[in-house]
């Protein structure tokens, strides 16, 4: 506030003012800075004259003035009471200073609430963003307990709804650490939780008192008593995300209303972040079973023959495709080993739904697989007949280890026929052909037989192998000769060595690029030690 014209420095200087006609409160300090005099106003500001009457922050503007011998600005502001004033020199000529007080605390108020908001608006902003970003359950939990007890009381808890009848609890106290727990609690007895964790419609924030606080909200080495509690709730996506108890202890006072507007609005963010976070864990869960379900088993040894598969989806980031491959031992010793390769049309989720579907029916069909003409009709009616627009090619092996060797029976539907690598590195084409099933109500199929010596190793692959594009402009396919090339070169390699050698010459081929899905299955029989004999039926 500006010094009206008639009272300017050049005025006062020249006459010792008479501070009744001063139309502020207005007190005279003597050089000593002991209260020379007063007008009505201040007396009613300072609540009464007398040297306790001046203020500290006064008196010591006035002790720096004075020695400047006033080429110091000297205008000051401080408290009194429950009010903010702003005091202004006006040196006398007598070399006493007149104070001129000026009630600026709705002004102050007014930046002190304009500065709380923006704080506000900057740690909602910060919070968001880190809430955002914390898609565990565990972690979002905590960050939501330390960041209310930081910013918005002493202490918090926040109660999670309950599941399989036990509450999550996540307890936190200023500057220390964050607690979690389950616990049976009753929720009925802190009044107000029941309701926020009811759900919508959201509930008012509720008041209670401290001595209603049950003993697993106490949050420990709190630095005095809890005086002020409530209980906000967290709403989520259609649901209650949980409940948010803030406790402020007896050092500081209960919250103002602007304080319980900024609760809601952080209890508004975090209810969302924690359902958020508790659909993402719901959805990871489903798709960790989902995968483990789809994603081709690990081989090895089986009944004296040795098996190894290898299989590499279409996008890095898939770990399922449309490709798949299994190993079916028979019931008893002596009976077949069904191995199953198959590609479904398509990549991503879609295939591979079919591709579980496909291998549930092939799996319950086990028992039909001494005729592979027979099993592929029977799948060709089940993939009809799925709300899947889509076809698959596959290649069945029946496995049977025998005194001569290890013999293979193995059909082909619609798909690149297996190929032999003999122990010498020559390079065999299995004679088998057939329709993919899924395309027509009737499919056909020819059964080969082969028989594998020592050494020799017959590989099943999908078309993701020689359809693999890559070269030197990226865009040539691998092809039926780059890979009967590679196999020549693994004559008498073990089965796991030829599928490795497989898919690293391919992803050398593609260097990165886009490609469908790959999958490789060997099955070997094994080298003996000299002796031209083979290891019986019962794998001794």
């Amino acid at each position: 506030m500006d010094v009206p014209a008639p009272f300017t420095h050049d005025v006062v200087r020249a006459q010792v003012i008479d501070l009744d006609r001063v139309p502020y409160a207005a007190v005279t300090l003597a050089p000593d800075g002991s209260l020379a005099g007063l007008n009505a106003r201040a007396g009613r500001l300072l609540d009464g004259g007398g040297p306790a009457a001046v203020p500290a922050w006064l008196a010591e503007a006035h002790r720096r003035l004075s020695g400047s011998g006033g080429a110091a600005d000297g205008c000051c502001s401080g408290p009194v009471g429950d009010r903010h004033l702003e005091a202004r020199p006006v040196p006398e000529s007598d070399g006493s200073v007149a104070w001129w007080l000026l009630d600026v605390t709705d002004r102050v108020r007014a930046e002190h609430d304009l500065r709380e908001e923006r704080e506000r608006s900057a740690v909602l902003a910060e919070v968001s963003t880190a809430l955002a970003s914390a898609l565990n359950a565990d972690r979002c939990l905590e960050l939501t307990a330390r960041t209310a007890a930081d910013h918005l009381a002493e202490a918090a808890v926040v109660v999670t709804p309950a599941g399989g009848g036990r509450h999550t609890l996540a307890l936190a106290r200023r500057d220390g650490p964050v607690t979690m727990t389950r616990q049976a609690i009753d929720p009925t007895a802190l009044p107000g939780l029941a309701d926020a964790l009811a759900g919508f419609p959201p509930v008012t924030t509720c008041w209670i008192p401290p001595g209603d606080l049950p003993s697993w909200a106490l949050v420990a080495e709190l630095p005095a008593p809890v005086r002020s509690v409530s209980v906000t709730p967290l709403p989520g996506h259609g649901e209650s995300a949980g409940a948010l108890v803030l406790l402020r202890t007896a050092s500081r006072a209960a919250f103002t209303p602007a304080e319980e507007e900024f609760a809601r609005s952080f209890a508004v963010r975090a209810g969302a972040a924690l359902s958020s976070a508790r659909a993402f864990a719901e959805q990871a869960d489903i798709s960790s079973v989902l995968t483990r379900d789809l994603l081709p088993p690990v081989l090895g040894p089986l009944r004296g023959v040795e098996y190894a598969g290898a299989f590499r989806a279409a996008q890095d980031a898939d770990q399922v495709g449309g490709d798949f491959y299994d190993v079916h031992p028979g019931a008893g010793d002596g009976d077949e080993t069904l191995v199953v390769l198959g590609d479904v049309a398509g990549k991503g989720l879609e295939a591979a739904v079919l591709t579980g579907r496909m291998r549930s029916t092939l799996q319950a069909l086990l028992p039909f697989t001494g005729d592979h003409g027979r099993v592929l009709s029977l799948l060709n009616q089940s993939v009809l007949i799925s709300r899947h627009n889509r076809f698959a090619t596959l290649v069945l092996a029946s496995v049977r280890l025998t005194p001569g060797g290890v013999l293979l029976r193995v059909t082909s539907a619609g798909h690149p026929p297996p190929l032999v690598v003999r122990l010498d590195g020559t390079v065999e084409e299995v004679p088998t052909r057939g329709m993919a099933v899924g395309v027509v109500a009737q499919v056909t199929s020819r059964t080969a037989e082969i028989v594998l010596g020592p050494g020799d190793t017959c590989l099943l692959y999908t078309d993701g192998v020689t359809e693999a594009r890559g070269g030197p402009f990226g865009d040539d396919f691998f092809g039926e000769a780059r890979l009967s090339k590679v196999l020549a070169e693994c004559g008498g390699m073990l089965p796991h060595a030829v599928v490795e050698r497989v898919q690293m010459v391919t992803g050398e081929w593609i260097r990165g690029g886009r490609h469908d899905d790959i999958a490789t299955v060997a099955v070997g029989a094994p080298r003996t030690d000299g002796s031209p004999d083979l290891p019986s039926e019962d794998g001794t």
